[in-house]
């Protein structure tokens, strides 16, 4: 894709497109980052759910990218489903902890330099697990008791747990019951509303040096109808459209060029 004939530098709805550290502020990302900063300092356990191409992710690094690392210490770890001694074996060498076997070894072991980072570096640990709508039962369980510090007293670390809205589901089952109850902060996400679908695509061509003359007014709201607020569905119509609308010489995105790219998509 060549970009010309809408003087882009890129496409900028591919996954690949840079935009220099830059990001879309949705409300969505407004209010995940506002419950992670007062989770870092309160500590304990927050739940951010979305469905796939939301953008949660990027959220979690735009969060991770933003800590001091004087104070805190971001660890990132994305399953899709492990074992219980995988899930140790993981998170030891996370750690630097290599010289340790066995379950109990490792808890002890993990625990020891979560409060070392703690209480001697005066670096709090965020533990962030990205799906974590896989993490078994067994896992799950687990999680509490590695947060117990000093006959449960007080939380040397953050946990996140990231994960699709199924994750809901598995939290809210009566065996994790004592884990609910310790998350303090928990946000789901509504998805970009129609302004902000809008001024995402805009957001997006201005930083490819597009204008806001590309797309078409109703072909916006066309795309709106189409990806019920999902940055994914947008991204991928808007990809489509920009390189139909090239082939078509068409120096306008209208309604017919977008349920053409929604067509190739099977939306």
């Amino acid at each position: 894709m060549s970009g010309n004939i809408y003087g882009l530098t890129g496409n900028p709805f591919d996954k690949n497109f840079s935009f220099g550290g830059r990001y879309f502020e949705s409300d969505d990302l407004k209010q995940v980052l506002s419950r992670l900063n007062l989770l870092k300092t309160t500590r304990g356990i927050g739940m951010i759910t979305a469905p796939p191409g939301m953008g949660k992710s990027m959220a979690l690094k735009v969060f991770a990218d933003s800590l001091n690392p004087n104070q805190y210490r971001p660890v990132y770890i994305s399953f899709t489903t492990v074992t219980v001694p995988e899930f140790y074996r993981q998170l030891s060498d996370t750690f630097g902890i290599t010289d340790v076997k066995g379950k109990t070894a490792r808890v002890r072991a993990l625990k020891e330099q979560i409060a070392y980072t703690y209480k001697e570096k005066r670096q709090t640990v965020i533990l962030i697990l990205d799906e974590a709508q896989y993490l078994n039962q067994g896992i799950l369980n687990d999680l509490q008791m590695l947060m117990n510090f000093d006959y449960d007293s007080k939380n040397c670390f953050a946990l996140v747990l990231s994960g699709e809205p199924y994750l809901n589901t598995v939290i809210n089952k009566p065996v994790h019951a004592a884990l609910k109850q310790r998350i303090l902060v928990h946000y789901e996400y509504n998805g970009l509303s129609g302004e902000e679908v809008k001024e995402y695509i805009f957001f997006k061509l201005k930083q490819a040096g597009g204008t806001e003359a590309i797309v078409d007014p109703a072909a916006i709201s066309v795309i709106n109808g189409y990806a019920g607020g999902d940055p994914r569905i947008i991204d991928n119509i808007m990809y489509d459209s920009i390189n139909i609308g090239e082939q078509q010489n068409a120096m306008t995105i209208n309604i017919d060029i977008v349920r053409a790219a929604a067509q190739n998509r099977s939306f």
